[in-house]
């Protein structure tokens, strides 16, 4: 063999040498047949919606890669809410979009999105997720074992019940409401002179038509599907607290997966995100996000005026004034109080920081 081909045959040996060494991480990877992915509420539910979109989107993002399997109704929890963000940590559950109510146990600062008539609208409440807020609590998550991806959302918090209209906080007294067993939720309602009762949503159907249970508390995006009209004739929105979903991994797990699978699934989140988002706010902001939801991703709403649609079904819909909400806001100070001690300061002012207050 003369030296020139000796040269040639070294060369391309070294090439392909080195080839199989660049390709080994990405060839080596190994898929799960299936993520595991929690979340507490069925498919036709905003949220359940947005979880469906987001398994959709890594599909295809990742080329058939990736199969995220949504478990829907908390059947990965057997009823355990709270303890979602515990069993991702550990890699029992792979990945979740849950609420922060629920991420809350391991994560104290969620919290600062359940601090009483702090954030009142969806200008605050975007700038905080976008915001030193936001990055605060993702970084809280990745001590905790958890990554942080995206955003998505269940909405500001009303009232309904069967009694009264509610309007100033002594309307609030004597009424008993079923509320998230979370502690800040009963502190509330208890410093509003109401009876808080913490029970699964089959067991409160059954009280609301028994008359034992006379209210509870929602977002729109949950108060349409489960027909709240057949229990409840009135409804005030307050806006008293918001309900952030976050789309989250386990960190052990996310940190192996090569780079342009991450990327992919933060495509995903963010997008699956921006369309959850569109549904829970659709005729509540004006055209803004009815319009998302027909430009960006063709599709239209069933219901695209929910306040309106509530009202003929026969109830009444109170919007609070400023007056009223200040009411509330000063009535509920002590429990905003003791719970910025609880979550700490330093979330709480970040959190007034990104609001501008």
């Amino acid at each position: 063999m003369s030296k020139t081909c000796r040269k040639v045959l070294l060369v391309l040996v070294s090439a392909l040498f080195l080839g199989t060494i660049f390709a080994a991480p990405c060839a080596a990877f190994e898929f799960k047949k299936e993520y595991k992915m929690q979340l507490n509420v069925g498919p036709t539910f905003y949220w359940g919606m947005g979880a469906t979109k987001f398994a959709e989107l890594v599909k295809e993002k990742t080329g058939g890669k990736m199969n995220v399997k949504p478990y829907y109704s908390s059947q990965l929890l057997k009823g355990a809410q709270l303890q979602s963000a515990q069993l991702v940590a550990t890699g029992v559950i792979d990945c979740a979009l849950e609420s922060t109510i629920n991420i809350s146990p391991v994560i104290p600062e969620c919290n600062v999105f359940s601090l009483p008539f702090f954030i009142n609208n969806f200008e605050n409440l975007d700038k905080m997720k976008s915001g030193k807020t936001g990055e605060a609590i993702f970084e809280a998550m990745a001590k905790k074992g958890l990554v942080g991806i995206d955003w998505a959302e269940n909405g500001f918090r009303q009232i309904t019940n069967s009694k009264r209209e509610i309007k100033r906080p002594e309307d609030m007294k004597g009424l008993k409401f079923r509320v998230v067993g979370s502690p800040i939720f009963i502190d509330i309602y208890r410093q509003l002179g109401a009876d808080p009762v913490d029970m699964n949503w089959g067991d409160a159907v059954t009280a609301f038509q028994q008359g034992v249970v006379d209210g509870q508390e929602n977002p729109v995006g949950v108060l349409v599907p489960v027909q709240i009209w057949q229990y409840h004739k009135y409804a005030s929105f307050w806006n008293y607290l918001v309900d952030p979903l976050i789309f989250y991994w386990n960190q052990k797990e996310w940190n192996a997966f090569p780079e342009d699978i991450k990327k992919a699934i933060k495509e995903a989140a963010a997008e699956a995100g921006r369309f959850e988002i569109a549904l829970c706010r659709a005729g509540l902001d004006g055209d803004k996000s009815i319009n998302i939801l027909k430009n960006e991703f063709n599709y239209t709403m069933d219901v695209p005026e929910p306040v309106k649609f509530m009202e003929s079904k026969g109830m009444t819909v109170t919007f609070l004034s400023d007056d009223d909400v200040a009411a509330f806001e000063e009535a509920t100070k002590p429990v905003l109080d003791k719970w910025v001690e609880r979550i700490g300061e330093e979330i709480y002012l970040k959190a007034k920081a990104d609001m501008g207050k």
